[in-house]
């Protein structure tokens, strides 16, 4: 496997347990159907929304901060699919979709940064 993809893996164990320790439910990891993908799938403990989830993880922020690597069309991938797992699972709560952003060298501790209400479904 490429170093990216185990860094992206390793990303995504360390947002799902830094949301456990938060308080989350987490509903699902890597959620795939056909060519949608969400990364996490959760619980927000005090609201009780069903929060949709990028994880995005860099060695540094040389070229620029993960979150910042979340664009239109990324954003329209995760609500085509988040529509898709409502529809699916007949979700009947509030939901709202967020970031978390992970800087991970390998030698320290990992920064981790949680953006709520990262982006609303863009119109259009």
């Amino acid at each position: 496997m490429s170093q990216t993809y185990e860094l992206g893996k390793k990303g995504e164990q360390l947002a799902a347990e830094f949301l456990r320790k938060q308080g989350y439910r987490i509903e699902a990891e890597r959620w795939k159907m056909r060519h949608l993908e969400l990364d996490l799938i959760a619980i927000d403990p005090t609201s009780g929304e069903i929060v949709f989830i990028e994880v995005k993880t860099r060695k540094s922020a040389a070229y620029g901060t993960p979150e910042q690597a979340v664009d239109y069309k990324k954003m329209m991938n995760m609500v085509y699919a988040a529509d898709a797992y409502i529809k699916k699972f007949r979700v009947d709560r509030d939901w709202r979709f967020d970031i978390i952003s992970i800087i991970d060298n390998g030698q320290q501790t990992p920064h981790i940064e949680h953006f709520k209400e990262a982006f609303y479904p863009p119109l259009g």
